[in-house]
């Protein structure tokens, strides 16, 4: 396999806050790699260093193998609200985009020799196309509009026409950061699959460990400024990490043992010294540096206690909402019990954030009622939910909600020590929010919810923008969480290890309820899309030694099959022709101009006429 990437030796710091330091790696033609490591330790600086757009400390190398073709996604993609979707993605694909503007400035210029030329570049690219190229993947994305403007576009709609443009490009090697942000369960199993599939080289960040598991083979684990790889799953990686972690542990207590017979040695008296070697007393200063190296692993401590939470929860009888003239929620009945923990799942735009404002009382139904009980407090994660003035810092952020926190045990503790759990240690108390990283800022976001001590959490997209790491604090916290929990999320592993059932949203108002795992929902779906097996279909197509006789086409379906093998030999001797034309070059620069417009209408009328033919064929 071709070394596609080498990194050598590259370091990132701000001020006294070390990123990675001195890191070096090799990624060879098909790797697959997540990387892994918390919040504000470099994911994304990274990531952004490897694409070219931040540079490492001086010192260290990036090489990429020659004519290699890179995409970056980024996690907040940047676009021109002012392009169509159909002309943003065409902006994207940067080869094709060249080519095409060459070919309409070759077109206009009347220099035959620049004009073929450019018909070449856009033949090799399959640049005559791209509209349809293109069409067919927001098809795939759920994106149906080719000519909305960027600017009208919801997150997650920006989020897939990102993806579009990625996947678009074909690129032999892939960078990307938190890809399964803000997409729904369908079409990140879309992306799952497509990567899958590709041939593509992959470098990226996510949460997502579903996605991780599927699509890579290798996880890279930056820690304490320096880079550890693992081969394997994301299980394999948290066997092999522990081990690391033992062995880091043995290596340090046998340090300390050494270096509490050096000391003894160098604390004897200068007499004693004086005939020893130089060297000793240097290894003894470096075997000391070793024994200060902390190996804790820092975690967030959720130890919050939830308020006392009554028999009588929220009560739903007949509960609708339009908006407009769209039916939101359609005559939902339903009980909320103690302790009970619910998914909700649905497409985007089925009523899902109208529904959680009705629960909380935010917007009141246009028939039914809901009653709450007394006891019920809410603490309410919403996905869009932060609203910090950038230039307060930590501490005025939390200083504002409360000064003292109750715990799980019922001791209470000041907010600034209540800051340390969530890893925002009395260095980072007087930081401006502006100067966190978008992970930084969520935590401090959960933080700030779960301090009320609420016993009805209403969890909205959680996990975006949450390290691994966190997210299984948070996992492990909300496993025992003594209230009523409701959680949106498109993590599928996320739902799997915490919800008891699933509120399904199908569209029109309607909302079923589940019971079972969200994976499980996900595969039972799927069953239902399948198509039949071939050989429970009663018509079949011919297969040799099959003594299944395939059914007869109608006449009309025979007699559109035989117009289309005519009208599909005759286009394909036209493109030979046209072909033959460009790239001799001979003709006259208005007829080439022709000519290479032709070829283009000709090989998007081929892929319609085959595409009929084989729909016919399947019949």
């Amino acid at each position: 396999m071709a070394s596609y990437l080498q990194v050598g030796n590259i370091s990132k710091s701000y001020g006294d806050h070390i990123l990675f330091n001195q890191i070096s790696f090799n990624i060879n033609e098909g790797d697959k790699i997540a990387l892994i490591a918390p919040n504000g330790s470099g994911k994304t600086t990274l990531l952004n260093i490897l694409a070219g757009k931040d540079a490492p400390d001086s010192g260290g190398s990036v090489l990429f193998l020659k004519d290699i073709s890179i995409a970056f996604l980024e996690q907040d993609p940047v676009f021109d609200a002012e392009k169509t979707l159909m002309e943003e993605l065409i902006t994207r694909n940067r080869p094709v985009f060249e080519a095409l503007t060459e070919y309409r400035a070759a077109s206009g210029s009347g220099d035959k020799k620049r004009l073929g030329k450019a018909v070449l570049e856009m033949e090799r690219l399959d640049g005559w196309n791209i509209e349809q190229r293109i069409k067919k993947m927001l098809t795939s994305l759920k994106l149906n509009d080719p000519e909305q403007k960027m600017g009208h576009l919801s997150g997650g709609e920006v989020k897939r026409a990102a993806i579009a443009g990625l996947l678009l490009q074909d690129a032999d090697f892939l960078i990307l950061d938190e890809p399964t942000n803000h997409l729904d369960m369908e079409i990140i199993e879309f992306l799952e699959d497509y990567l899958k599939k590709s041939r593509s080289t992959l470098f990226m960040v996510t949460h997502d460990r579903y996605f991780l598991d599927r699509v890579c083979n290798t996880i890279y684990e930056l820690d304490r400024g320096d880079l550890y790889v693992y081969k394997g799953n994301y299980q394999a990686f948290l066997e092999k990490r522990e081990e690391r972690l033992a062995n880091m542990l043995a290596g340090a207590d046998k340090a300390r043992n050494l270096f509490r017979r050096e000391l003894e040695w160098i604390r004897s008296t200068p007499c004693a010294r004086t005939g020893k070697a130089r060297y000793r007393i240097d290894a003894f200063h470096e075997l000391k540096e070793r024994t200060q190296v902390s190996f804790d692993e820092k975690k967030v401590n959720i130890n919050i206690k939830a308020s006392r939470l009554g028999t009588k929860i929220i009560n739903c009888r007949d509960l609708s909402y339009n908006y407009g003239e769209r039916c939101m929620l359609r005559d939902f009945t339903y009980h909320f019990s103690r302790y009970e923990k619910v998914g909700i799942v649905g497409e985007n735009g089925v009523g899902k954030s109208t529904f959680l404002n009705l629960i909380i009382g935010e917007l009141a139904p246009v028939s039914g009622e809901i009653e709450q009980g007394e006891t019920v407090r809410f603490g309410y994660y919403r996905q869009g939910g932060m609203s910090f003035n950038p230039q307060d810092t930590v501490f005025d952020i939390v200083h504002d909600i409360a000064e003292v926190v109750t715990l799980a045990d019922g001791k209470q503790v000041p907010v600034n020590t209540f800051l340390n759990y969530f890893l925002f240690p009395p260095s980072m108390h007087y930081v401006k929010v502006e100067r966190l990283s978008g992970g930084e800022k969520r935590r401090l976001y959960l933080l700030t919810i779960l301090m009320r001590n609420p016993n009805f959490l209403i969890l909205d997209e959680p996990t975006n923008d949450l390290d691994i790491m966190t997210l299984n604090v948070l996992e492990d916290y909300l496993q025992d969480f003594a209230g009523c929990l409701l959680i949106v999320s498109h993590d599928r592993y996320f739902m799997d290890k915490l919800v008891d059932h699933l509120f399904v949203f199908t569209g029109d108002g309607v909302i079923k309820d589940y019971t079972g795992k969200c994976s499980e929902y996900r595969e039972y779906m799927k069953s239902l899309t399948e198509p039949e097996p071939k050989s429970q279909k009663i018509k079949t197509r011919q297969v040799p030694g099959n003594t299944v006789k395939p059914a007869k086409l109608t006449y009309k379906e025979q007699k559109r099959k035989e117009e289309l093998e005519k009208d599909i030999e005759a286009l394909e001797l036209e493109k030979k022709a046209l072909e033959e034309q460009l790239s001799a070059c001979t003709i006259p620069a208005g007829e080439l101009t022709k000519a290479s417009v032709r070829i283009g209408e000709v090989m998007a009328a081929l892929d319609e006429k085959m595409m009929q033919w084989i729909e016919i064929e399947e019949t």
